[in-house]
C-alpha cells in the first residue's frame, strides 16, 4: 500500500509517504526563505515523497518561535513562497504549508514578550508568558486565516494547521497551559474553542474545496496536561471543523520527549504513536497520518494494512535521506539509514538542518 495513491480532501497524493513538517532554519530575519530551502524542497520532491509539509511558518510577528523561521505573516512574502512551491511543482512534487503561532514557546531572540492562553512561567520557558486578551485572540485567529490565504495564493497544494508540540493551539487545548475562566478555557469544549475558531476562519478564507488538515498533539506527557482521552475527543470533532485529515503526534516542552525519541534501532522501537492513531481511528472517518519512529518498510506497510493509518509521515529519516522514498521502492531496500541520533538541528545561525550523525553508523 505504501506506493498506492491516497487522498487528503481534494488532493490526490501519488503515494502514502509524507514529509512531516520539520523546522528547516533556512529563512532570513524577515522570514523570507533562503536559497538552501529551495534546494532542499527540490531534492525532497525529486526523492519521491508523496507530499512535502513545510517547516512551521509563523502567522503573526508575535508567534515567531525561533530565529530563521519561515514567515507567512505578510503579503510581501507571497512571491518568495511562490518560488518555493514552483520549485516543488517543477520537480513533480506536492507541498503543503504548515501554519503556526509559537505562543509561550517563542524565543527571547524573536519575541520580546510572549503571549499564551494564560500567564505561564515554567522552567522550560525562555521567559514568562502574558495572558492573551480576547481582542488579541481575535487578531491571532484572523492571522491564521490570512496566512492560509497567502499559502493558497502562493501555490501551496494544501495547508496544515499546527496543533501539537506545545505551540499556541496546543496551549489552548491543554489544561496545563490554559487556566482561563472565560469562554476560551475551562472544560474541553472551552479549551478547543480556539482551534474550532481557527478552523472556521481558515476554511472561510480558502473555500470549501481547498485541502486543510491538522497536526494534532494527542497528549502532553506532563502532569496536569492533555490526556489521550481528551486528545481523542478533539480528534473526533475535527470533521465537524471541516478539516480533511489529521496527523497524529504528541508531547509539549517540559514533559516527556515524545516526538523525537532517540535510538530507534529495531522494528519494536518503531511507530511509537501508533496507539494514539488506534484511539482516533474508531472516532473519526478522516484520513490519519502517523508519524513517530517509522524506519522500515515492513512496519510502514503493516500499519497501513491494519488500517491504523492512511499515510506514513517521516521527519528525521528524510533529513538523513531525502531520496528515501525512491530507495524504498526498490526490491531489498527495506530500512531508512536514520539512527535517530537527534543531531539534525543547527547550533549556529546559517547552518540549517542536516544529518550530523556519523556516516559509518548509518550503513
Amino acid at each position: 500500500m505504501l506506493f498506492q495513491p491516497g487522498r487528503i480532501g481534494t488532493l490526490e497524493l501519488p503515494n502514502r509517504l509524507i514529509r512531516s513538517a520539520t523546522a528547516e532554519r533556512m529563512a532570513d530575519g524577515d522570514g523570507r526563505p533562503r536559497p538552501p530551502l529551495k534546494d532542499l524542497y527540490r531534492e525532497l520532491a525529486q526523492g519521491g515523497v508523496g507530499l512535502i509539509i513545510s517547516g512551521h511558518m509563523y502567522v503573526h510577528p508575535s508567534g515567531k518561535a525561533h530565529p530563521e523561521m519561515t514567515g507567512i505573516h505578510d503579503d510581501g512574502l507571497i512571491p518568495d513562497l511562490a518560488e518555493l512551491t514552483g520549485v516543488v511543482h517543477e520537480a513533480g512534487g506536492l507541498v503543503a504549508a504548515q501554519i503556526n503561532h509559537g505562543g509561550m514557546q517563542c524565543s527571547r531572540q524573536t519575541v520580546s514578550k510572549t503571549i499564551a492562553p494564560s500567564a505561564v512561567d515554567a522552567p522550560f520557558l525562555s521567559q514568562p508568558a502574558r495572558e492573551m486578551t480576547p481582542e488579541e485572540i481575535d487578531v491571532v485567529i484572523q492571522a491564521y486565516a490570512d496566512a492560509a490565504g497567502r499559502a493558497q495564493q502562493a501555490g501551496f497544494d494544501a495547508v496544515q494547521i499546527h496543533g501539537a508540540h506545545g505551540y499556541l493551539i496546543s496551549q489552548f487545548l491543554s489544561p496545563f497551559t490554559n487556566q482561563r475562566t472565560d469562554a476560551w478555557g475551562g472544560d474541553l469544549d472551552g479549551r478547543r474553542r480556539f482551534l474550532a475558531s481557527v478552523c472556521e476562519a481558515v476554511r472561510g478564507r480558502v473555500g470549501p474545496d481547498y485541502p486543510v488538515f491538522i497536526k494534532l498533539g494527542m497528549v502532553d506527557a506532563v502532569e496536569g496536561g492533555l490526556t489521550l482521552e481528551e486528545g481523542a475527543q478533539v480528534a473526533a470533532a475535527l470533521a465537524d471543523m471541516k478539516l480533511d485529515a489529521v496527523e497524529i503526534s504528541g508531547g509539549i516542552s517540559g514533559g516527556e520527549s515524545l516526538n523525537t525519541r532517540p535510538g530507534t534501532r529495531t522494528q519494536a522501537d518503531e511507530a511509537y504513536f501508533r496507539p494514539f492513531a488506534q484511539a482516533v481511528r474508531s472516532r473519526t472517518s478522516l484520513p490519519i497520518a502517523l508519524v513517530g519512529g517509522l524506519r522500515s518498510r515492513g512496519v510502514m506497510e503493516e500499519v497501513l494494512e491494519a488500517g491504523d493509518a492512511d499515510f506514513i509521515s517521516l521527519c528525521r529519516p528524510l533529513i538523513c535521506e531525502p531520496h528515501l522514498p525512491n530507495r524504498l521502492r526498490k526490491a531489498g531496500q527495506e530500512r531508512a539509514a536514520c539512527i535517530s541520533g537527534n543531531r539534525c538541528w543547527p547550533n549556529e545561525l546559517g547552518e540549517g538542518i542536516s544529518c550530523r550523525c556519523p556516516v559509518e553508523r548509518q550503513k
